[in-house]
Formats: C-alpha cells, sequence, structure tokens
C-alpha cells in the first residue's frame, strides 16, 4: 500500500484507518477518562466559544441568555478537541506538502470568480446555515452519523446518508455540473 497518492495527498484507506482509530480513542477517553456519559458536537463548541468572545464585551448579554444559563461558557475538553482538529489538519496538511494560503479556492474562482468579497460573503452565509441547522438538529449531523456509524446504528446511517445526500444536492447546486 502507498502512503500517498500521486498528487502528494494521504492515501485515503490509511486516512480512513487513522480516522477510526482516533474515533475508538476518542470514544473510549471520553467514556472512560473523562467519564461523560453525553457527547456535545462541535456546533456547542462554536457557540461556547462565541459566548467566551461575547463575554469581554458584553457580560451582561451572556449572562442573561437563556442558552448561556443551561450551557455554562468555558474552554474545557471540547473546546480543546476542536481546537487540537485545526491543529492536526494544519500539521497533516504541512506534512503532506498541501497547505497553502488561498483567499479565493480555484474551484470557487472557475464558478464565481476572483472576488474576495463574494467569496467571504458565501462562506459565512454558508457557515451560519450550517451552524443554524446543527442547533436546530440539536447537534452536528456528521458528527451523529460518523459516531453512529461506528456504533453500527441504523439513526447513524440514516443521518450520514441525509447529510451526503443534502452536500451533493447544494454541490450541484452551487457549483453546476462537471465537464466530461
Amino acid at each position: 500500500m502507498k502512503w500517498k497518492t500521486d498528487d502528494g495527498g494521504w492515501n485515503p484507506y490509511l486516512a480512513g484507518a487513522l480516522v477510526g482509530l482516533l474515533a475508538v480513542a476518542s470514544a473510549f477517553a471520553t467514556t472512560k477518562i473523562l467519564k461523560k456519559t453525553s457527547f456535545l458536537g462541535a456546533s456547542t463548541t462554536f457557540v461556547r466559544a462565541a459566548g467566551l468572545i461575547e463575554k469581554t464585551v458584553a457580560a451582561g448579554h451572556v449572562t442573561a441568555n437563556e442558552y448561556f444559563t443551561k450551557e455554562k461558557v468555558r474552554v474545557d475538553w471540547q473546546f480543546m478537541l476542536v481546537l487540537g482538529i485545526l491543529i492536526g489538519a494544519l500539521v497533516g496538511s504541512i506534512s503532506d506538502g498541501s497547505f497553502k494560503l488561498e483567499s479565493v479556492p480555484p474551484t470557487w474562482e472557475k464558478r464565481f470568480g476572483p472576488s474576495i468579497i463574494k467569496r467571504a460573503i458565501g462562506a459565512i452565509v454558508g457557515g451560519a446555515v450550517s451552524m443554524i441547522g446543527a442547533r436546530m438538529a440539536d447537534g452536528c449531523p456528521s458528527g451523529n452519523g460518523l459516531s453512529g456509524m461506528m456504533q453500527l446504528s441504523v439513526s447513524g446511517f440514516v443521518a450520514l446518508a441525509m447529510f451526503f445526500g443534502g452536500g451533493l444536492i447544494v454541490a450541484h447546486f452551487v457549483y453546476g455540473r462537471r465537464p466530461s
């Protein structure tokens, strides 16, 4: 088995196996070491991070917010996990040589042009829609799909299939058909 693909990226089978091992280690650490019985998704962490930032400029609003009285605004193991994902992705992209800073990805530029403002608006709107959906669903569908599939849960398979199907529809709508 080759460790890298022809374009220098990670072998998808190796990456998948490592993600599987990481998921098992994460579940073990969460339930056995940290003694957690329920999992909060990354969307919760991002909302907490927003609360931490907001607390610096409007502390009264955060303490009066019903959500923040239920979900404590703090840096916890989950916050550090999300930070670790960011750092891990950076290390992975640097190690396989794919890291580069780009304000407008080539695929976006080909479809919508080189406007950084248009790309920023698209990213912000897309992120907001995703976050609102995750909050409405009381969790992240991809997290539910991945951890649910890991447990061979029917709902996990259904959630991931719906998430993937929705992504295909949106990608087709945004990027159109691939040239033959």
